[in-house]
């Protein structure tokens, strides 16, 4: 479930308490006053067997005495209550219900769904607080104060949280569209909510209070699509082991990996912060200032010692002050006294007039290197604040086509309250402190980076590094028929290998000294010898790995050494042999570790950072969801300390970037194709300028295939529906559309007849903000889909000749398409083509219907509806000009 009957639950017209009491303290006495004494206009009903009447509402004694069906009840019983209450609910036709109850056993809440699935009956909770929807004036909890309305939407997994915020944001007088308590989410989950506010009119923000998730495939599908439409941010408790712990106590599920989940929130596009603090500065950044895209910030203020306190916060977060250009400076030389800071920041000097920060701030606006000014002032007796803010207002404020470029602090209390307002009122984000100010600028490139991970849909394979899977394959049969998880050393290699992953050569023998040195006679020295034992998976650990052997005597006394100590130190190993490869130098080079694992929460992870045998002391990695492309490849190193070491230093050249990616990708790739794949290790891979090998591998396998794309928390660019049909005497590809077609998809709609768009179903003109452009071509692939024809123009370059687009309501009951071809290729049987191809693959997905909306007029679209099935709808009719469209997607429908 998703979506459906949400509005019965946030947006009732009438309501029933069950177990409303007079009782002081109870819970049903707090829920029925917080109803009754809010400002909501809907119905009440008040059900409890033991009272006649309830401040002055007739009371009834169960469901059946209720003088009309409620669309929300609110149940406030003891747990062995609720199902049969549920079940009488059902019947009658309530939509949903807010169960407070608390201490039902998970037979009871299993029985509790099952009553109320056959008729979509919404539940929210067990044991949770409740909501409010202010906005409605509509508090169905049992809080002790109610919430302003507002447009900020807060959902909470901790009841306690939900109460404590209610009351802070009461003192900081922050108001909500909606605050919800999910306690146990037995039904309404995070994913739901995130699917029901991204298209709230009443919510600009998201805010998420979470300690786990349960559904993460919903969650990630949910997440992306609402933060493509507006800010979500997230205080993700458990980040300690100890936090972890808590988290899975709290909530009963498990917590997994804070790095996997820190990676998740990436690649959804949202945000994380730390405190609930934090959540509310980077709601009001982001609200006011998301659309500012510069990575640089220009501190200008009237106090030097503020601007040394913002460099250091900026320094301290990462945050990088803009170099000024000489002619910047050369005109804020003539403005400005000749003690001014010239630098950044611009310290104009605590005695400045009005005109020097006005003169000063258009220099700054004047030069198109300054994307972002954090404008800092302390009061003076030289000019009154509110002066300066009333002058700066017409050069700080927001214009229309341009991104807010100026954030603001005014230092002080009493003396700057005017001018705070002053700036407020025009839109301008205003922060309490320097260091407040820098923190939120750096929340919004952390935002950026997020986004920008958002956009990206990379496919399972990429057809340039596709792998050897057939060989893959019989080495992962050979070992699971043999019994085995661990991979020898030759095998895990010979994976790598096949993934077009380079390897340094190498030699398995038998396990003596005199084998070891004929092998390395053989490859020619230096070598590099390594003890070969199912039973030995980190080898180093008993000395099992001899490096830089220079001759046979070396490697024979180091043979015999090894099998000593292994004796020694693993009594029970099984001993296979040795593995003998020449030993890499290369100069300039960086140790590193790629790896994956799987996460209990998320499934497959990958893993990069710095290698070598010290890996787990320097604890320098980062994780990202598979699969990956070169952006989210380059991303993932990014976040590393090892990464600056990896673009070069001193007299040290960069690494071969290139070469680094493509392992990334082809160990994503693997982890799409090979689903037994259960835990890899590429460590070290010894990276320079020339390249990229991987020197040791470990490779661990499960039957129960626990890896493949079909695991992935995130859905790949679905690649195998590309498909090259016959047309009009040429060859078309029909492919989901990519985030890589923005400019073609561009160029389509911009050729289109006027009289087509208005015949559109959805577009509504032939030019569009480059955000809503990004929407169209930026999909979910789990929620939506979008073909495109592609052809060649009369130079051979690629061109866009026509797109059908499927909207799936999160239930994968109704898909809405539009569909919409070039203007002098209608009647030429592409639609149909295109039409087809939609229908094929939402059959395959188990959709219901393909609906749609068309005009009166539009007979060519009409036409070919009815020749593939469609009827019209005359239920769903709306408007007389128009016709609602139909086709049943179910077998035999």
């Amino acid at each position: 479930m998703s979506i459906r009957n949400l509005d019965s639950l946030f947006d009732p017209t009438s309501i029933a308490v069950f177990g409303a009491s007079e009782r002081e303290g109870s819970v049903g006495a707090t829920a029925w006053r917080n109803l009754t004494q809010g400002s909501y206009k809907g119905a009440l009903y008040a059900v409890n067997p033991k009272l006649p009447k309830l401040t002055g509402y007739t009371v009834v004694s169960n469901a059946s005495d209720l003088p009309a069906v409620p669309d929300l009840a609110v149940i406030c019983t003891p747990a062995s209550t609720v199902v049969d209450l549920i079940t009488q609910l059902a019947a009658l036709g309530t939509r949903a219900a807010v169960v407070l109850t608390a201490g039902m056993t998970r037979e009871q809440k299993q029985a509790m769904l099952d009553a109320a699935k056959p008729q979509l009956l919404r539940i929210l909770g067990p044991n949770c607080i409740g909501f409010l929807s202010p906005h409605i004036g509509l508090n169905a909890s049992f809080t002790h104060t109610n919430a302003i309305p507002g447009e900020l939407a807060f959902v909470s997994q901790s009841g306690a949280l939900v109460t404590a915020m209610l009351d802070w944001s009461q003192g900081q007088n922050i108001g909500f569209s909606h605050f919800v308590s999910l306690g146990e989410h037995a039904d309404v989950d995070f994913g739901d909510m995130l699917d029901y506010l991204a298209s709230d009119a009443n919510t600009r923000a998201i805010l998420l209070y979470s300690e786990s998730i349960e559904s993460p495939r919903k969650f990630m599908s949910a997440a992306r699509a609402a933060a493509r439409n507006k800010p979500v941010i997230i205080v993700k408790a458990g980040r300690s082991p100890r936090g972890q712990q808590a988290a899975a106590s709290h909530t009963g599920a498990l917590a997994g990996s804070d790095m996997v989940y820190e990676a998740a929130i990436a690649r959804a596009g949202m945000l994380r912060v730390n405190s609930l603090q934090e959540l509310f500065l980077a709601a009001e950044t982001l609200t006011r200032f998301r659309t500012n895209t510069s990575d640089t910030i220009t501190v200008l203020t009237n106090g030097g010692g503020v601007g040394v306190m913002a460099a250091d916060a900026a320094a301290f977060v990462g945050v990088t002050l803009l170099d000024l250009s000489d002619a910047t400076q050369q005109k804020l030389n003539a403005v400005l006294p000749t003690n001014w800071s010239h630098g950044n920041p611009v310290d104009i000097i605590g005695d400045a007039p009005v005109t020097r920060y006005v003169d000063a701030m258009q220099i700054l606006n004047d030069d198109a290197a300054v994307g972002a000014v954090l404008f800092i002032h302390a009061p003076t007796a030289i000019v009154p604040s509110a002066d300066i803010a009333r002058a700066l207002v017409p050069l700080a404020a927001s214009k229309a086509g341009m991104p807010p470029h100026v954030m603001s602090c005014w230092l002080g209390d009493h003396a700057v309250e005017q001018a705070r307002q002053i700036f407020q009122d025009a839109g301008i984000a205003d922060y309490d402190t320097p260091e407040q100010a820098v923190q939120a600028f750096s929340m919004l490139v952390k935002y950026r980076q997020n986004q920008a991970e958002l956009t990206e849909a990379p496919p399972a394979l990429l057809p340039h590094l596709r792998p050897d899977l057939d060989a893959i394959k019989v080495i992962v049969k050979t070992a699971l028929v043999a019994g085995r998880e661990m991979l020898t050393e030759l095998e895990a290699k010979a994976v790598l290998d096949a993934c077009r992953i380079a390897i340094v050569p190498t030699k398995r023998v038998a396990g003596t000294p005199d084998a070891a040195a004929q092998a390395a006679q053989s490859m020619g020295y230096p070598v590099v010898l390594k003890i070969l034992s199912d039973d030995i998976s980190h080898k180093s650990d008993v000395g099992g790995v001899a490096l830089n052997l220079q001759n046979e005597s070396e490697v024979h006394n180091a043979a015999a050494t090894m099998l000593e100590r292994v004796k020694h130190e693993r009594p029970e190993a099984r001993i296979q042999g040795f593995t003998v490869q020449s030993m890499v130098k290369r100069k300039h080079a960086q140790e590193l570790i790629v790896g994956s694992t799987i996460d209990s929460v998320f499934g497959p992870v990958i893993l990069f950072g710095q290698g070598g045998t010290a890996v787990e002391v320097m604890a320098d990695r980062a994780i990202a969801l598979p699969p990956l492309n070169i952006p989210l490849a380059k991303a993932l190193v990014s976040r590393t300390r090892v990464s600056k070491l990896l673009a070069g230093f001193r007299d040290t050249p960069k690494v071969d970037e290139a070469a680094l990616h493509g392992v990334l990708i082809a160990v994503s790739q693997l982890l799409a194709e090979i689903p037994e794949i259960a835990e890899l290790d590429i460590n070290p891979l010894i990276v320079n300028f020339e390249g990229a090998i991987a020197l040791d591998a470990r490779i661990r396998l499960s039957a129960a295939a626990p890896a493949g794309s079909a695991n992935f928390a995130i859905r790949p660019y679905p690649a195998q529906l590309e498909e090259n049909v016959p047309w009009q005497n040429q060859n078309i590809c029909l492919r989901p559309i990519r985030p890589e077609d923005e400019a073609l998809h561009m160029a389509f709609l911009q050729q289109l007849d006027p009289e087509d768009i208005h015949m559109r179903v959805f577009y509504s003109r032939r030019t569009m903000e480059r955000s809503e452009l990004a929407r169209l071509v930026q999909i979910d692939y789990a929620r939506e889909m979008a073909f495109v024809a592609m052809g060649k123009d009369a130079n051979g370059l690629p061109i866009t000749l026509g797109v059908v687009r499927a909207m799936i309501d999160p239930d994968n009951r109704d898909a809405e398409f539009g569909i919409i071809i070039r203007s002098e290729l209608k009647g030429k049987g592409l639609g149909f083509l295109l039409m087809q191809k939609l229908i094929r693959y939402l059959q395959s997905q188990g959709t219901e219907r393909l609906v749609a909306t068309v005009l009166k007029q539009n007979t060519r679209m009409l036409s070919m509806a009815k020749q593939l099935g469609f009827v019209v709808d005359s239920k769903e009719q709306l408007e007389p000009d128009s016709r609602a469209l139909c086709l049943s997607l179910k077998p035999g429908g």
